[in-house]
C-alpha cells in the first residue's frame, strides 16, 4: 500500500480515508480470491471476535460454511466449549440445520423457534421423515395452541442430500419455491436449502479442518492454569487458538503464549491485543502466528474515554502489518468496522482478515433472544467484554468481595441494543455484502487476491466532509 500523497504524520481512522482506483485486468469481482494470507485456514477474511453476544455455535456453523471463522469467547466453560466444536464439526457444508418439531407440537414452540435460524422454517418429522413445513405465517394465521399437523403446509418439497448445489439451485427455483426439504436415500431428513443457500454454496468454500468439518477457534486468557485450559481445547477439536487480552502487550501474555506454543507448536495460534510494531515484535517471538490489533475502537468499548489509552485503527493496522511482514507473520484488525468499506480498508493496510464483533450482534445466528421494542423494530443485546456484565459472568466462581472489587474496573458497554436490518438479518446477508464489496475494491485496485490488494492499494486522506460526501443520501448507513 502507498499514500497517493506524503504520508502524514497524524494518526488515521478507516473514516479518515479513502482508496484511489488504478488500471485493472480484473474483469470480474468473482475472478478475485478472498483466501486470507494467513494460517488461520479461513477461505474469506472474516473472523468473528470471541464475545458472548456475538459467537455461538449458531454463528459459527454459518459462518464457517461460508469460509469465516468464529472465536469461541473465554468465559464458556471449557465442557459447553467442548460440546459446540462437536455440534459444529457435525455440521453439514451445504445444507443448514433444520428446526424439527413434532406433529402434535403446538404453534407456539414453532413461533419460539423460527427465528433461530435465518431459514425460517420449521420441518415437522414422524419417525425421522418430514412430512411436513411450518412457516411464520402459518402460525400466525392459527390459534396458539393448534399443533402443527393441522397447520403445516404439505406436500414436502424435497431433494436429495447428495444433488450439486447448482442443481438444488435450478431445482427449487423451477418448482417456484424458497427452500427445499433435504433428504437422504432413506427418505430421513438431512437438512434444510434456501435457494439463496444453494446460490450462496457456489460462491464460497467453507472453512474446515484436516478432516473436512467445519473448523472452529477458540478463546483462552492469560490467567489461571492457561496450559491446563489449552489443552482441553485442543483435545475438544479446536482448529485456532486466540490467546486474548484487552492489552497485549505484557509479560502474562508472553508467559501465555510460550505455554500455548509449547504445548502445541503446529496449531495455528492468534495473539493479543496491541497497537504498535514492537508489541508485534513482542509477541511474534513469543509463538503467535498472527497478532491481533486494535486497542478502543470496538463498538463496546470504552477504553479510550474511561484511560486515554488506544490508537485510530487504520494507522495501527498499517504499522502493525508491516511489522508483523518483516518476520513472516500476519495480523488481524481487531475492532473499528462499521460498513464493507472499512474491511476493505483494513486489509488495504495490510491486515490478513478482520475481526467483526458488535456488527453481527444483531443477526439471527447471534447467541441472544430476539426482542421487539415498543415501535415493533427486532433487536438483539449485545455487550463488551469488559463491561460489567461480562466481568461478572468471568468471575462468577468467586468470592463476593473479588467480584465486587473487580466490579469497579470494568470498560466497557454493559447493554446495547443492536438492531437487526430487516434487509440483512442473517449473518450470511452480511457476508455477501461484505465480500461483495471487497472483491469490488480488490477489482478497483486491479487485485486478484489479498496479497496484490495490499500491494496495489493507493490510499488517500480526506476531511470529514469527504467522507459525508462518500455516503448515499437516502441510505440507512
Amino acid at each position: 500500500m502507498r499514500f497517493l500523497d506524503q504520508a502524514p504524520s497524524f494518526e488515521l481512522t478507516y473514516d479518515d480515508v479513502f482508496m484511489v482506483p488504478a488500471q485493472s485486468s480484473v474483469a470480474s469481482r468473482l475472478d478475485v480470491d478472498l483466501t486470507p494470507t494467513d494460517t488461520s485456514g479461513a477461505t474469506i477474511p472474516i473472523i468473528v471476535a470471541n464475545m458472548t453476544a456475538v459467537a455461538g455455535r449458531r454463528m459459527a456453523e454459518t459462518v464457517a460454511r461460508r469460509g469465516g471463522l468464529v472465536a469461541l469467547p473465554q468465559d464458556i466453560p471449557v465442557d459447553v466449549v467442548a460440546e459446540v466444536v462437536a455440534w459444529v464439526k457435525s455440521r453439514h457444508l451445504v445444507f443448514d440445520t433444520p428446526v424439527v418439531l413434532a406433529p402434535t407440537s403446538p404453534a407456539t414452540d414453532a413461533l419460539a423457534l423460527l427465528d433461530k435460524r435465518a431459514h425460517g422454517a420449521v420441518v415437522v418429522v414422524a419417525d425421522g421423515r418430514p412430512v411436513g413445513v411450518v412457516t411464520r405465517a402459518d402460525c400466525l394465521a392459527a390459534d396458539r395452541f393448534a399443533q402443527l399437523r393441522q397447520i403445516m403446509s404439505t406436500p414436502v418439497f424435497t431433494i436429495a442430500d447428495d444433488v450439486a448445489p447448482k442443481r438444488a439451485f435450478e431445482l427449487i427455483d423451477g418448482a417456484h419455491r424458497r427452500l427445499a426439504v433435504v433428504v437422504g436415500a432413506d427418505g430421513r431428513l438431512a437438512g434444510v436449502l434456501t435457494k439463496t443457500g444453494a446460490l450462496r454454496a457456489t460462491l464460497y468454500r467453507p472453512a474446515v479442518d484436516r478432516a473436512g468439518r467445519p473448523a472452529v477457534a477458540a478463546a483462552i486468557g492469560v490467567n489461571g492454569d492457561v496450559t491446563a485450559k489449552a489443552s482441553q481445547l485442543l483435545d475438544a477439536g479446536v482448529d485456532l487458538l486466540v490467546v486474548d487480552t484487552a492489552h497485549g502487550h505484557q509479560d502474562r501474555m508472553v508467559e501465555a503464549l510460550g505455554a500455548v506454543r509449547a504445548l502445541a507448536p503446529t496449531v495455528p495460534v492468534a495473539a493479543g491485543n496491541v497497537v504498535s510494531a514492537e508489541g508485534v515484535r513482542d509477541l511474534v517471538r513469543a509463538g503467535a502466528d498472527i497478532v491481533k490489533v486494535g486497542v478502543g475502537a470496538g463498538a463496546m468499548c470504552t477504553t479510550r474515554m474511561a484511560t486515554g489509552v488506544g490508537r485510530p485503527q487504520f494507522s495501527t493496522v498499517l504499522e502493525c502489518a508491516r511489522a508483523a511482514r518483516e518476520l513472516g507473520k500476519q495480523v488481524w484488525a481487531d475492532g473499528g468496522v462499521r460498513h464493507p468499506r472499512d474491511v476493505a480498508l483494513a486489509l488495504a493496510a495490510g491486515a490478513s482478515a478482520v475481526m467483526v464483533g458488535s456488527w453481527f450482534a444483531g443477526t439471527l445466528e447471534s447467541p441472544g433472544e430476539l426482542r421487539h421494542d415498543p415501535d415493533g423494530r427486532a433487536y438483539k443485546e449485545s455487550f463488551g467484554m469488559a463491561s460489567a456484565r461480562a466481568v461478572a459472568t468471568r468471575t462468577a466462581g468467586e468470592g463476593a468481595f473479588e467480584r465486587a472489587r473487580k466490579a469497579l474496573f470494568e470498560e466497557g458497554i454493559s447493554s446495547s441494543r443492536m438492531y437487526l436490518d430487516p434487509a440483512r438479518p442473517g449473518v450470511e446477508d452480511l457476508l455477501d455484502e461484505i465480500t461483495a464489496g471487497v472483491r469490488s475494491a480488490c477489482a478497483y485496485a486491479g487485485a486478484r487476491d489479498l496479497a496484490e490488494f495490499t500491494e496495489r492499494a493507493v490510499i488517500g486522506v480526506q476531511t470529514a466532509s469527504g467522507y459525508a460526501e462518500g455516503r448515499p443520501r437516502y441510505h440507512s448507513w
